[in-house]
């Protein structure tokens, strides 16, 4: 789906305080952002040989770049990245985090950057075909993940909870659990690697990812939501999409301001 996000900004806004542009970055809080990340979710961020690399690794580093700060990567398990915001531990958190309300009451959010949902991945043959099946059938999630608390609420439904989602997927090729429930991409990514599973039935959610960042230093936000307008309008951002994720625009976010 392609989804049109229309940001507008104001000169006072973009003004409040001190410029936010790289040409400016000498007048800002700091030079350094400490990004926080999960690097259990590919392609949005995944480790090869020690090195943080993925879609949201490549676009918070490109962001960062136009307003002329550095990062420095620090990586936690999903359920660590709030509280680490909280607590200023780090300044930004990346790992396709969804936008909820509750959440953003103790963390600041940047304009939504990719579009998902939930989806069901199951072996081949399952008689899982959509949600209702999942009745009395026992599955598989991210602990702390939209897909947890969705399944949390779903009755008879058994959940069974992983800090990794490899390890939710090993319990199901294990036959520990009947299916995972978990961000659509992710299981899309899975698949193309693992030919005895599949996707079933319609998006369960329809989800925005955010940038995550402390509510502490509200300049970062005016700084990443500068930087993300830009990335888009430079073509940054198309370029690191089709490289993740190919000719699928389901998650392409248009920005426009």
């Amino acid at each position: 789906m392609l989804r049109k996000i229309v940001l507008f900004f104001t000169v006072l806004s973009v003004g409040f305080m001190f410029s936010v542009t790289g040409a400016n970055a000498g007048h800002l809080p700091k030079s350094v952002l400490t990004i926080g990340a999960d690097t259990t979710f590919p392609p949005f961020e995944y480790e090869v040989n020690g090195k943080v690399r993925g879609f949201d690794i490549d676009l918070i580093r490109a962001i960062a770049k136009v307003e002329g700060l550095k990062t420095k990567i620090r990586t936690f398990d999903f359920q660590g990245l709030i509280p680490a915001l909280q607590v200023g531990t780090i300044d930004v958190a990346v790992a396709g985090i969804t936008i909820r309300p509750g959440r953003a009451k103790v963390v600041n959010f940047s304009y939504p950057y990719y579009h998902s949902g939930l989806s069901i991945l199951v072996k081949r043959g399952s008689p899982v075909r959509g949600l209702a099946d999942l009745m009395g059938k026992r599955v598989a999630v991210k602990l702390g993940t939209t897909a947890d608390i969705m399944m949390s609420h779903k009755n008879g439904v058994k959940v069974e909870r992983f800090n990794n989602i490899d390890d939710a997927y090993n319990q199901m090729q294990n036959g520990g659990a009947d299916a995972v429930v978990f961000d659509n991409p992710v299981n899309l990514n899975y698949a193309k690697s693992h030919k005895g599973v599949h996707t079933v039935g319609k998006l369960l959610t329809g989800e925005d990812y955010g940038i995550a960042m402390t509510k502490k230093e509200p300049w970062i936000l005016k700084v990443i939501n500068s930087g993300l307008v830009t990335v888009y309008a430079n073509g940054t951002y198309s370029r690191l999409y089709k490289k993740y994720f190919g000719n699928d625009k389901n998650g392409f976010v248009k920005i426009v301001h």
